[in-house]
């Protein structure tokens, strides 16, 4: 597989490596080419944005969820038709899972994508100084080909130049640069930027304000060596057979789309609602409810008691993640005001003012809609809310004794959001549940 790719990494998070990538597909759109984006780690708000940007679905790339083989697959999955491929990392190039990056790192994900790496440096307090940083990041890994610097909120033409000068005794070209500007920043919340639908990104004054050497950044784009065949990252795509509704409005909204489109290519007819809008469910034979922001939306989800009971008495399986865990509570506590939620599973959410974050990788108490006892999945975390220990929780995470979420066999809730596509089988056993007279069939 021949492609052009880029990637951009930072040597910290906050860098503006978003805000640069959004203005490099516009200007790359602008050029006639069609760039699909990929956001490395198990990122949802990011993607809103570069979709926004590049007019192509985003995918997520992670090396902890995925093995190389896979990960190639949905590389080139994501990637058809593309004339390029550009890739915002996570957090610091070398920052992971371990303290080397080996493992859920934007360097892994550049080592096996062998993808040329642009460094992002917010270079609002720094000269000279930034040559002894992007010296570091090239010299420290030697499979992490480091081939350029893009400085973000530089504070003049003459201080890019100073910036220039610094660089080129290195070999590394500044490929170009942002200003530092107020106005081409992205608001954030608790969880991370704002979703792109709920704020308009400064697009338009970003392309104004962007600086860059296109034809250098397409050189080094085009100059990534090939990647090896591998196999499609989908099964062949079966007719619809089961109907599979969907949480997705404001409220609801994170969900990977590979994992959406493996449920689709299993025979999933995908049917989307809305908590906040909808009185009443689609007719569907199983039910999705993703991670998003209900905290936000309390007072309208509590509202809507016709949809709530709907959900409540749904006969099929349930699966629900983070936001959708916290729905089917008891009730919702934001601040001091009690909210009432659907009431499928026991205990009353309640927002904290520090995260829990972090790679999971949990097995199995007792079956659920997408795991049989003992299965091991991997997934993700990352929430201000805590729920009380359930009677009846669905996992135990691996190597320890903590144990999280609700299952009853019918219904799984848990704050891990679930990477289906790398374990199928949760998602055939989903559907194989949803379409069969008594249960679960399959494994």
């Amino acid at each position: 597989m021949k492609l052009p790719r880029l990637l951009l990494a930072a040597p910290h998070s906050g860098a503006g490596k978003t805000t640069v990538a959004l203005a490099l597909l516009l200007a790359l759109r602008e050029r006639g080419l069609k760039v699909q984006p990929f956001k490395v780690g198990p990122d949802y708000l990011d993607p809103t944005h570069l979709e926004a940007a590049a007019g192509r679905r985003p995918y997520n790339l992670d090396g902890f969820f995925l093995e190389e083989t896979g990960l190639l697959a949905l590389f080139g999955h994501g990637a058809r038709g593309a004339d390029l491929a550009l890739l915002e990392g996570v957090m610091g190039l070398f920052d992971g899972k371990d303290p080397q990056g080996r493992v859920g790192s934007t360097a892994q994900v550049a080592r096996l994508l062998k993808a040329p790496v642009v460094l992002v440096v917010d270079a609002s307090a720094m000269a000279g100084s930034i040559a002894p940083l992007a010296k570091g990041f090239r010299e420290y890994d030697p499979r992490v080909q480091v081939v350029g610097v893009f400085a973000n909120r530089v504070g003049s033409e003459g201080h890019a130049a100073l910036l220039r000068e610094a660089l080129a005794p290195l070999g590394l070209p500044l490929l170009g640069w942002l200003p530092q500007d107020p106005a081409l920043g992205m608001p954030e919340r608790h969880l991370g930027l704002v979703l792109a639908g709920e704020v308009r990104p400064p697009l338009l004054a970003l392309r104004r304000a962007l600086r860059v050497d296109l034809e250098a950044l397409l050189r080094l784009a085009q100059a990534a060596p090939p990647l090896p065949g591998v196999p499609p990252f989908l099964p062949e795509r079966r007719p619809p057979r089961v109907r599979v509704a969907y949480a997705w409005d404001a409220a609801f909204r994170f969900y990977y789309p590979e994992a959406l489109e493996l449920l689709e290519a299993l025979g999933a007819e995908l049917l989307p609602f809305s908590p906040l809008e909808d009185e009443t469910l689609p007719q569907a034979q199983a039910l999705l409810l993703g991670g998003g922001y209900p905290e936000l939306h309390a007072e309208r989800l509590a509202e809507n008691r016709a949809l709530r009971e709907a959900i409540r008495r749904f006969p099929g399986p349930m699966v629900a993640e983070c936001g959708g865990y916290m729905y089917l509570a008891q009730g919702l506590w934001v601040g001091e005001r009690f909210y009432p939620m659907v009431g499928r599973v026991p205990g009353e959410a309640r927002m904290a003012e520090r995260p829990v974050l972090g790679y999971r990788e949990v097995a199995a108490l007792g079956d659920s809609p997408v795991a049989r006892k003992g299965e091991v999945y991997r997934g993700h975390e990352f929430h201000y809310a805590r729920l009380p220990p359930s009677p009846r929780p669905a996992w135990r995470r691996v190597g320890g004794e903590e144990v999280e979420g609700y299952a009853d066999g019918r219904v799984l809730a848990s704050f891990v959001h679930l990477y289906l596509p790398a374990r199928p089988k949760g998602a055939r056993r989903l559907l194989a549940w949803a379409g069969g007279p008594r249960g679960p069939r399959g494994g």
